[in-house]
């Protein structure tokens, strides 16, 4: 069932128009369990937009659960918003799953920059969770960004 959803939201992204495409930053902190990637905005042309990512255990142990943030800066490196969501559920030892995630933060303008990572991990069995601070990695990402595309902006 995953794979055919997978393939349905895969062949629904080719239908957006080229010039509505949004890219979506990784940022992963150093021994994060889990990472994000293959990540694309389903809809770029309404709102609220919708991010598709697949999620990777990394690790040798089970993972229970997971919390993804997105993180929205507007043209100028400017925090417009900050987004948590849990992300799936039980992914086995370097197992990798694609979910969505409805990014109800307001209005993303298409000069903003979207970034997304893990945050929070709990392993299956553990009552212990791995955190990270993911704000200066996105702030820096998105500083980057702002630097490498000003015209753009």
């Amino acid at each position: 069932m995953a794979t055919f959803l997978a393939a349905v939201l895969g062949a629904l992204t080719l239908l957006a128009p080229a010039d509505a495409a949004r890219m979506v930053t990784p940022v992963t902190a150093p021994g994060s369990p889990v990472t994000l990637d293959a990540m694309k905005v389903l809809n770029a042309d309404a709102q609220p937009l919708v991010l598709l990512y697949a999620a990777t255990n990394t690790t040798d142990s089970p993972i229970d659960q997971f919390t993804v943030m997105v993180f929205v800066y507007d043209k100028d490196n400017n925090l417009k918003a900050r987004q948590v969501a849990p992300g799936r559920r039980e992914l086995a030892v370097r197992e990798t799953k694609y979910s969505a995630m409805v990014l109800d933060v307001g209005k993303i303008e298409a000069t903003d920059y979207l970034m997304a990572g893990v945050d929070q991990v709990q392993r299956v069995g553990s009552d212990d969770w791995w955190r990270a601070d993911l704000r200066p990695l996105a702030e820096a990402a998105a500083d980057a960004l702002r630097k490498a595309t000003p015209s753009k902006r």
